[in-house]
């Protein structure tokens, strides 16, 4: 094998980022992904840029960076899904296919022969996928979502931004879609297990991916927090609630972040700091007594830092086993050293005639490595997927092509 999925096809049904994260996922292992997007318009994340310029005709493309993101190596497949015979074309398609990821809201495919039932009906061992902001049943089901909708009811803003008190202080979405990632995630571990479920019984089955289910679930052991003692917890700006010192501190010349997360590595702080008698202090010789007296400590810490340099205490700590880092913006990110060597940063050939960049997967195989190749142009492959999969010539394509179904 070359890659995990070589053989298996997927039907992209997705739009935006989380399903459209799943689905890369398995482009990237080798699956065979066929993105349905509408024609003229394809995805809606095609219209929010920054977007790739059009060398051919100058001006932007239609590639943008979230375009580009999350929808690496697929083929692009102009289908008009609301008309009869798009329908039939999709439904032809996704009787050939090993796995249909869908995102659309509850009921909607129904309309089209689309829905895990029809398409069950065509294909008994089906792998099928929808993703949805609040699943397939209950009061919420027929809801659209969006990232920062969920970021907000599944409690994750609740515990970003600064302490109530404090200057700022109010819930915070993160900047990055993360209940989008975290759902996209969650499915692709869905789909890779539902795949192996089917290889060892022949059955397939239907996978209810929902961005609430996802993003509840991300609160981790905040959520157990409260399950356990009814204790709504309270933002903590860049602290961490649990451990301490581990916070933002101000250097000389920048920021450092530091996280000491056991006894062992404060009693390397304090020598660092030519203060080891501070582990011996009754307030802080435990993580719990730390966390207790965390103001005081900070206190200390805050004047001492603030006439060192980052540079140099970041090598001192280092050595010393204490963890520590820097707050990179993008451009430190991709010029340290470490990312340089992992060769997270990308230029990929695109269509258009231009490179255009990426970020490395994070799927490290040794036998079976990741194939990055760039995204599509909207419709690129729709001739060639629908003669080679379904069997249309020239003509029908081109009659297809002038009632604008492709």
């Amino acid at each position: 094998m070359d890659s995990i999925f070589d053989g298996i096809k997927v039907l992209d049904l997705t739009r935006v980022i989380a399903g459209p994260l799943c689905t890369q996922i398995l482009a990237d292992m080798g699956a065979t992904v066929y993105k349905i997007e509408k024609p003229g318009e394809g995805d809606d994340t095609r219209r929010m840029g920054p977007f790739l310029p059009d060398p051919g005709h100058g001006g932007p493309s239609n590639e943008s960076a979230i375009y580009l993101a999350y929808n690496r190596g697929k083929h692009s497949i102009t289908l008009d899904i609301a008309t009869p015979e798009g329908a039939a074309l999709a439904q032809d398609l996704a009787a050939r296919c090993d796995v249909v990821v869908e995102n659309y809201k509850v009921g909607t495919l129904g309309k089209y022969g689309l829905d895990e039932a029809s398409i069950r009906k065509r294909r008994a061992d089906i792998i099928y996928c929808s993703v949805t902001g609040f699943g397939q049943s209950g009061p919420y089901a027929a809801r659209p979502a969006y990232d920062f909708v969920l970021q907000g009811m599944a409690g994750v803003m609740s515990t970003c931004g600064q302490p109530d008190g404090s200057p700022g202080a109010e819930p915070m979405r993160t900047a990055i879609p993360i209940t989008d990632i975290v759902t996209g995630l969650y499915a692709a571990i869905g789909v890779v297990s539902a795949l192996y479920h089917r290889r060892a019984t022949g059955q397939g089955q239907h996978l209810d991916a929902a961005m609430l289910d996802a993003s509840v679930a991300l609160n981790g052991h905040l959520a157990i927090g409260y399950l356990m003692t009814g204790v709504v917890p309270a933002r903590a700006g860049n602290t961490n609630s649990v451990v301490s010192p581990s916070e933002v501190l101000a250097c000389a010349d920048g920021q450092l972040i530091v996280a000491v997360g056991n006894d062992g590595q404060f009693q390397a702080l304090c020598r660092v700091l030519g203060q080891p008698h501070w582990a011996n202090d009754e307030r802080f010789r435990s993580n719990a007594l730390r966390v207790a007296h965390r103001q005081a400590l900070r206190d200390l810490l805050v004047p001492l830092l603030a006439t060192r340099s980052r540079s140099g205490l970041l090598a001192e700590f280092e050595q010393a086993g204490v963890p520590c880092g820097p707050i990179n913006d993008m451009a430190g990110v991709f010029d340290d050293p470490q990312t340089r060597h992992r060769e997270l940063a990308l230029r990929l050939a695109h269509s258009r005639g231009v490179d255009v960049p990426a970020v490395r997967s994070p799927l490290r195989f040794s036998a079976t490595p990741v194939r990055h190749k760039a995204s599509p142009m909207l419709g690129e492959h729709s001739a060639q997927v629908l003669a080679t999969e379904l069997g249309l010539d020239q003509g029908q394509l081109q009659a297809l092509r002038e009632r604008a179904i492709i």
